[in-house]
């Protein structure tokens, strides 16, 4: 099979090594620069990617891709999309051919989107941003994905076990163009539920809370809103905009909404669990937590945080546990935290502390 790995690029020039040597198992490497001012393109050239430089105005990500794809051969068999600031594992081709069956339309893999301070994972699900080189296009001005446009239906998706990528973006790139491009999206087809949410959630990020509160009631009501774990979401952050405004049982009656909508979720569950905690309902904290913890399986869907899967419900277990005098239970349950996130300062004074405690009969305090 011929893999054809194609990507958009802007002032990059620090990713560009390290994603050639990630991307070498592909057959060919292409690439659109949209107008980098720095030695990006030339870099990438001299690796051996073809380049090729485009201005996208206005800019749209959509826009960007496909005129991206085009570059891609039209004899690809499969068609690998990634960012200069993504790094597959070594062996991905291999497992890549191995899953692709004749007629596959999609593959999805497992892709690590942001990694906590200690180097551990941070937020994780699986993507499906490989496809098929004919019938494809890219959808959205921003939070683009690859739909189906061609004619009768799409091949199946396969799922490339072992298969992983990981981001390590720049954070000094601004996401300041998301919110107005999300507008606009939402303006192009106000029918789309996913852009709705993402739209609400963008208001959130920039603390505008009544109109993530208004956006997100929006994206609940409409006929098309049917996955539960991103309407479960849309209530979070709705409670989340409630407790800003000050407005905490409003908050949490959309919490318990959101965990009846996704009860297979974490999230809803530690997030109610955060809200009580900073009100000091010690068995409420308890009660969420434990209700977290239950669930053992990580989705693979994007509605997954990192709060929610690393040390934070055993963390707000001991601390509740301590509050309540139950020293022995808080002891287990810091352990616990600290073997999620072992680096950790925080929680290593929360050790000390409880163990003093549980060794004194309870006279130290945070």
């Amino acid at each position: 099979m011929k893999i054809v790995v194609y990507a958009i690029c802007k002032n990059e020039s620090q990713f560009v090594d390290r994603w050639m040597d990630s991307m070498s198992e592909a057959d060919m490497v292409v690439v659109l620069d949209t107008g980098s001012t720095d030695d990006t393109a030339e870099r990438l050239a001299a690796r051996g990617a073809e380049v090729s430089t485009e201005i996208i105005s206005p800019w749209r990500f959509d826009t960007a891709r496909n005129r991206a794809l085009d570059l891609v051969p039209e004899d690809a068999d499969i068609c690998v999309s990634t960012d200069l600031d993504e790094v597959f594992h070594p062996g991905w081709r291999g497992l890549l051919e191995k899953a692709w069956l004749p007629g596959t339309g999609q593959a999805s893999y497992r892709y690590t989107w942001s990694f906590n301070p200690d180097g551990s994972e941070g937020v994780v699900f699986w993507y499906n941003k490989i496809h098929a080189r004919h019938g494809y296009k890219w959808l959205h001005p921003v939070h683009e994905v690859i739909q189906w446009v061609g004619e009768g239906s799409p091949g199946p998706t396969v799922s490339v076990e072992g298969m992983q990528l990981d981001h390590h973006p720049d954070p000094s790139k601004s996401r300041g163009q998301y919110l107005p491009l999300l507008e606009m999206s939402v303006l192009e087809d106000p029918n789309d539920d996913r852009n709705m949410h993402y739209l609400g959630r963008e208001y959130m990020f920039k603390g505008r809370w009544d109109d993530c509160i208004t956006t997100l009631k929006m994206h609940l009501s409409m006929p098309s809103a049917v996955w539960a774990d991103e309407r479960s979401a849309s209530m979070r952050y709705i409670a989340k905009s409630y407790t800003e405004k000050g407005e905490v049982q409003t908050a949490r009656d959309w919490y318990l909404k959101a965990i009846a909508e996704a009860p297979h979720l974490r999230e809803p569950y530690t997030d109610l669990a955060m809200l009580l905690y900073n009100n000091q309902k010690w068995e409420g904290v308890l009660y969420f937590t434990e209700c977290a913890l239950e669930i053992t399986v990580r989705p693979r869907t994007y509605i997954c945080e990192a709060e929610a899967w690393g040390s934070l419900p055993h963390d707000l277990r001991s601390i509740a546990f301590y509050s309540t005098g139950r020293y022995k239970e808080a002891l287990i349950e810091v352990q616990k935290a600290l073997a999620v996130e072992p680096g950790n300062e925080r929680l290593q004074g929360n050790l000390k502390f409880i163990e003093k405690a549980a060794s004194s009969g309870g006279k130290y305090s945070f």
